[in-house]
Order: C-alpha cells, then structure tokens, then sequence
C-alpha cells in the first residue's frame, strides 16, 4: 500500500488572519516550536499533554489554517510546519513568532 498524500491547504489559499489565529493559541505555537527543526514528527512527540479531543481541534486548525500538514501512515499521522510555505506567503513570519 502506498503512503498516504499530505492533508492540508493550498499553498496559493494560505490567509493571513487565519495563519495568525491558528498560531494564537499556546497550545497550537507549542506545536509549532516543536516542528521548527523542520523534521516531520508523528503527533505524540509533538503535542503537549491535552486531552484527545484538544488535540484533535488543535491539529485541524493548524492544518487547515496551511501551517502544518498532516501525513497519515498506518496508524500515525506525522507532522511537519510548512516553513517554505509560509515564508514563500509570509516572509519573515515564523521567524518573528518563534522568537
């Protein structure tokens, strides 16, 4: 069986508002520190300790805002901050935020 695609958004569709709402919340820049060497990390060496459906929310907004993205391979999803992304749309944003 073949790896499964990366799940997140469009690179081109990337929101300014909503990348900045996404990295709003504590838990969610948490996870951002954690994938800043820009290794893909599978979530349970990435996510503070929160209960599941914290977890699950965090993750879907952080995807779905284009600041991760999301790889599921058996029963793991791996991780990783889309850096080159968001610094093509928003130069110097990460930068700043993982100060």
């Amino acid at each position: 069986m073949a790896a499964a695609e990366p799940t997140h958004a469009d690179a081109d569709a990337l929101d300014l508002a909503e990348v900045l709402a996404a990295l709003g919340h504590p838990a969610r820049l948490e996870i951002v520190r954690r994938l800043a060497s820009g290794e893909e990390a599978f979530c349970g060496e990435v996510v503070p300790d929160l209960p599941r459906s914290s977890v699950t929310h965090h993750l879907r907004t952080l995807r779905e805002s284009g600041v991760i993205c999301q790889r599921p391979e058996g029963r793991r999803q791996y991780l990783a901050l889309r850096r080159d992304d968001l610094e093509r749309c928003f130069p110097g944003l990460l930068a700043l935020v993982l100060r």
